[in-house]
C-alpha cells in the first residue's frame, strides 16, 4: 500500500508548464462560466474585461508571496500544515474549520453549474446526469488521487482553450465583427459603456475576494509545495497571464447572442448560445469545455478537501489512522459531501448571487490573517484567528443596511483592525516581526 503521502501529491514534481495547467484547471472554474453572462450584462464590456483582469492579479498577488512559503516551509504539502505549525490548538480549530467551509463554496459551485449545464443540453432528469457527473468526479479523484487527476488535466486545459479560441472565431469570421458591433450598439448599447462607476466598485471588489480566494484555497497551497521552487514565481505569473483570457473569450462567445437582439436573462444567455451553435464539431466542443471546466475543478477540489478533513481535523482526534485507514476516510467523506451536495441540489434552490456574496464576506475577512500567518515567523497571538469571524460575523450583521460590495469591504477593514489590535495589545508587532 502506498503512503498517504503518495495520495496527496503522487510524487509530482511540477515545473513550469505543468505547474501552470494545473493551476489553470483549478482556477477555471464553473463560477467563470455562471459568473461571465450576470458581469457582463450587469457590467458591460467593462464588467467582463475587469473580472478577467482582477482574477489574474489575485492570482499574481499570491505568486509574489509563494516563494516565500515555499522557502519557509519546504517540508509541509498542505495549507493545515502550515496552519498547524503557526498557530496555537484553538486558533488551529478555528482556522481549519474555516478553510474546510470553505472548500464547500467551490463544490456546490461546480455541482450548480453541473446541474444548469445538464438541464440546458439534456433532456434527461438531472439526477441520472448529475449522479453519473459526481460518480465520475468521485473515480477520478479518489481512487485515481492525484496521479489521475493530473494525467487529466493536459486533456481538459487543451479542450478549454479550443473551445473559447474555435467558437468566437467561427462567428466572428461567419457574421463579421463589424456586425456584432453594430448589433450591440443598437441593441446593448449600455455594455460599451465605460464610465460606470459601479463596474469599478465590482472590480476592486473582486480583487479582495479573489485573493482571499486564492489565499485560503487547499489546492493551490498543495500544488504550490509539488513546484520546483526555482520556478514558482514564473509559474504563477505565466498562470495569471494565461486566465486572464478566460473571462474575456466568454464575453466575446456570449456577443455571439447578444448583438442579434434582447435577451430574457442572464441565465439563458448560455442556452441561447448552445442553440446558436450549428455545427456538430462546436456542438460537442461547447460542451466538452463546459464539462473540463467543471470536472477538473471538482476533482482537485473534492481530493483537497477530503485530505484536508482527513489528516488536520480526523487525525487530530483520532490520535492515529494508518495510511490505509486514513485512504479509506477520505473516501468515506468523499462520498459524504457528494451525496449531501446530490440532495441539497434537488431540494435548494440556490440565489447565485447571494451564494457569492455570502462566501465572499468570509473569504476578504480571512485575507488579513492569512497575510500574517504568511509574513512572520514565530507562533501567533491566541485570539488573532478570531479576527477573522469577527468581522465575518458583523459584515453579515450589517446585510439589511449595507450593500452586498459594502458588506464585502466592511468585512476585511473590520478583520484587518481587530487583528493589528490584538498584535498590538500582545505587544507583537513591536517584539515579533
Amino acid at each position: 500500500m502506498k503512503s498517504y503521502q503518495h495520495f496527496i501529491t503522487g510524487s509530482i514534481m511540477l515545473g513550469i508548464s505543468a505547474g501552470t495547467v494545473s493551476l489553470l484547471a483549478r482556477w477555471i472554474t464553473g463560477n467563470s462560466i455562471l459568473s461571465s453572462p450576470e458581469s457582463l450584462v450587469k457590467y458591460g464590456l467593462l464588467g467582463g474585461i475587469g473580472y478577467s483582469l482582477s482574477g489574474a492579479l489575485a492570482i499574481f498577488l499570491f505568486g509574489l508571496l509563494a516563494p516565500r512559503i515555499k522557502r519557509n516551509s519546504p517540508q509541509f504539502s498542505t495549507l493545515g500544515d502550515m496552519l498547524n505549525y503557526r498557530l496555537q490548538k484553538d486558533g488551529y480549530w478555528l482556522m481549519a474549520c474555516i478553510i474546510l467551509f470553505l472548500g464547500l463554496d467551490s463544490l456546490f459551485m461546480q455541482a450548480i453549474g453541473a446541474a444548469v449545464l445538464f438541464d440546458l443540453l439534456f433532456n434527461i432528469p438531472l439526477s441520472i446526469t448529475l449522479f453519473f457527473f459526481l460518480l465520475y468526479c468521485f473515480i477520478i479523484s479518489m481512487i485515481g488521487g492525484m496521479k489521475w487527476i493530473h494525467r487529466f488535466e493536459g486533456f481538459a486545459i487543451s479542450l478549454i482553450f479550443a473551445a473559447v479560441i474555435f467558437i468566437p472565431l467561427y462567428f466572428f469570421i461567419q457574421e463579421g465583427s463589424v456586425k456584432v458591433y453594430e448589433g450591440i450598439r443598437l441593441y446593448h448599447p449600455y455594455l460599451l459603456f465605460t464610465k460606470n462607476k459601479e463596474a469599478f466598485y465590482f472590480i476592486f471588489t473582486f480583487i479582495i475576494v479573489g485573493f482571499g480566494q486564492v489565499l485560503t484555497d487547499r489546492v493551490t497551497w498543495q500544488r504550490l509545495y509539488m513546484m520546483n521552487p526555482s520556478k514558482i514565481r514564473i509559474t504563477f505569473s505565466s498562470t495569471a497571464i494565461i486566465w486572464s483570457s478566460i473571462p474575456v473569450a466568454l464575453s466575446a462567445m456570449l456577443m455571439i447572442v447578444l448583438f442579434e437582439g434582447p435577451f430574457k436573462n442572464s441565465n439563458t444567455l448560455l442556452f441561447e448560445l448552445f442553440n446558436k451553435i450549428d455545427l456538430p464539431f462546436l456542438t460537442i466542443l461547447f460542451f466538452l469545455f463546459c464539462f473540463a471546466t467543471l470536472s477538473t475543478t471538482m476533482n482537485a477540489e473534492l481530493h483537497a478537501t477530503s485530505i484536508h478533513f482527513v489528516k488536520h481535523i480526523l487525525l487530530p482526534l483520532s490520535g492515529e489512522l494508518s495510511n490505509v485507514e486514513m485512504k479509506k476516510q477520505s473516501n468515506y467523506f468523499a462520498m459524504f459531501l457528494l451525496s449531501g451536495i446530490f440532495i441539497t441540489i434537488h431540494f435548494v434552490q440556490f440565489n447565485l448571487i447571494h451564494f457569492l456574496f455570502f462566501f465572499g464576506n468570509l473569504y476578504s475577512a480571512a485575507v488579513p490573517v492569512m497575510l500574517i500567518i504568511i509574513y512572520t515567523k514565530k507562533n501567533l497571538p491566541r485570539a488573532l484567528p478570531y479576527s477573522t469571524i469577527a468581522g465575518f460575523t458583523i459584515s453579515l450583521l450589517l446585510t439589511r443596511s449595507l450593500s452586498s460590495f459594502e458588506t464585502i469591504w466592511y468585512s476585511f477593514i473590520l478583520s484587518t483592525t481587530f487583528a493589528i489590535l490584538i498584535l498590538v495589545k500582545t505587544k507583537y508587532i513591536s517584539t515579533k516581526f
